[in-house]
C-alpha cells in the first residue's frame, strides 16, 4: 500500500512543510501529519480569534483592557494567537535545537513601507517565544528591517513575495545581516523567504484576460512554478543561506511539481486533505523545467517577466507590484483592521 503523499514527501525527499493556519485544533492535526512549523498572518489570526472567542475569552479581554489604542490592540491579539501556536510547536523546536518548530508573527501590514515601526514591532514579537519567526513584507523597507533583525539574532520570514527578484533580494540582504551578526560574535537569526505561488497565478490570470494575452489556463497554472523553479536554481547556484517557503498553494500540482526540492511548503488544511486523499505521482520533479514554449507564451505578460527575471524589478518597485497591493489590502482590511475592532 502506498504512503499518503505528505508522508512520502517527508520520508523520501528533502521537502518539509509548515501548517498554514492559526487555529489551534487545525494546527494540532497538522503537527500530527508531520508539519514542523506554522504560518500565520493577520487574516488567519483574525479567523482563529473569531473561531475561538469562548476558548480565549479571558486572554482576549486582558489584551483589550491593556491596549486601548487600535494598533496596540491588534498587535496584542496577534501575539495571543502566535503564543498559542508557538506552545504547540515548542517541542519540535527544542528537539531539533532550534532548527525547526517556528511560528510566524506578522507585523502591521499598514506599516509595509515604514522601517522604524516594523523594526520595533519585530523586536517585541521576537520576545514572545523562542520559536518566533517575525513576518516582514518583502518591500524595500522590509528588506532593511530584515538585515537589522538578522544582525540582532532575530529570525524572520519575508512574505507578500511572489517573484524571483524579491527572494533573491531577501537572500542577499540576509547574507549582509548574517555577516554583521558574526562580526559582533552573535548568532544570526534565520531567514525564510516566501513565494506565494498561487497568488501569483491568480494575479497573472486576471492580467492575461485583461490584455487578451495568447496564454492558456494550463500556461497560467505553471507561471508560479516557473518562477519558483528559477528561484530555487539560483539559490542553489549561489549557496544562499535563506530558505525558500512556497505558500498559497492552489492545488496539489504546486507540491507534486516541486517534489524533491530542499525547501519548505506552507500547506493550508484543505490542500493537506487533497494531498492525503489523492493518488498522486510519488516522484521527484524539481529538476524538471517548465517547458520553454510555456515560458515564452507567459513572457507576453510584462508582469510575468518582472516576476521571472532576477533583475525584473528593483526593491523600490516591490511595493507597487499589483499582487503585492492586493495582498496587503486583504491583510489590512480582512485581518489587521478586524483585530483592531474586535469586541467580545
Amino acid at each position: 500500500m502506498r504512503q499518503d503523499y505528505l508522508r512520502w514527501a517527508i520520508s523520501k525527499t528533502r521537502t518539509t512543510w509548515w501548517h498554514d493556519s492559526a487555529d489551534p485544533a487545525e494546527l494540532k492535526r497538522g503537527i500530527e501529519r508531520g508539519a514542523i512549523g506554522a504560518t500565520t498572518n493577520p487574516f488567519l489570526a483574525s479567523v482563529a480569534l473569531h473561531a475561538n472567542k469562548t476558548l480565549w475569552a479571558t486572554e482576549i479581554q486582558k489584551v483589550l483592557a491593556q491596549n486601548p489604542e487600535p494598533e496596540q490592540k491588534a498587535e496584542g491579539l496577534m501575539g495571543l494567537v502566535v503564543r498559542h501556536a508557538a506552545e504547540q510547536l515548542l517541542p519540535q523546536y527544542e528537539k531539533t535545537g532550534g532548527q525547526t518548530g517556528y511560528v510566524c508573527a506578522q507585523v502591521n501590514p499598514t506599516r509595509a513601507g515604514e522601517r522604524e515601526p516594523m523594526l520595533a514591532m519585530a523586536r517585541r514579537f521576537h520576545k514572545l517565544a523562542p520559536n518566533i519567526a517575525v513576518k516582514l513584507p518583502a518591500t524595500a523597507a522590509g528588506l532593511d528591517v530584515l538585515e537589522d533583525c538578522a544582525a540582532e539574532g532575530i529570525t524572520c520570514t519575508l512574505t507578500i513575495s511572489y517573484t524571483v527578484p524579491q527572494v533573491v533580494a531577501c537572500a542577499e540582504r540576509y547574507r549582509r545581516g548574517r555577516a554583521r551578526a558574526q562580526a559582533k560574535g552573535l548568532t544570526p537569526g534565520k531567514c525564510f523567504a516566501v513565494i506565494m505561488i498561487g497568488r501569483l497565478d491568480d494575479y497573472l490570470r486576471e492580467v492575461a484576460h485583461d490584455c487578451s494575452a495568447n496564454v492558456s489556463e494550463a500556461d497560467i497554472r505553471q507561471a508560479g512554478l516557473a518562477v519558483t523553479k528559477r528561484a530555487y536554481l539560483l539559490y542553489k547556484e549561489r549557496g544562499y543561506e535563506a530558505v525558500l517557503i512556497i505558500a498559497a498553494l492552489r492545488g496539489t500540482h504546486h507540491m507534486t511539481e516541486l517534489a524533491g526540492a530542499d525547501l519548505i511548503m506552507s500547506i493550508f488544511p484543505s490542500i493537506q486533505e487533497m494531498l492525503l486523499a489523492g493518488d498522486l505521482p510519488q516522484e521527484e520533479r524539481i529538476e524538471r523545467p517548465v517547458s520553454a514554449d510555456v515560458v515564452e507564451r507567459l513572457a507576453q505578460i510584462p508582469d510575468f517577466v518582472r516576476a521571472y527575471e532576477p533583475d525584473g524589478m528593483k526593491p523600490t518597485e516591490f511595493v507597487t507590484y499589483g499582487v503585492t497591493q492586493r495582498t496587503l489590502s486583504q491583510f489590512i482590511e480582512a485581518g489587521w483592521k478586524l483585530m483592531e475592532n474586535l469586541r467580545l
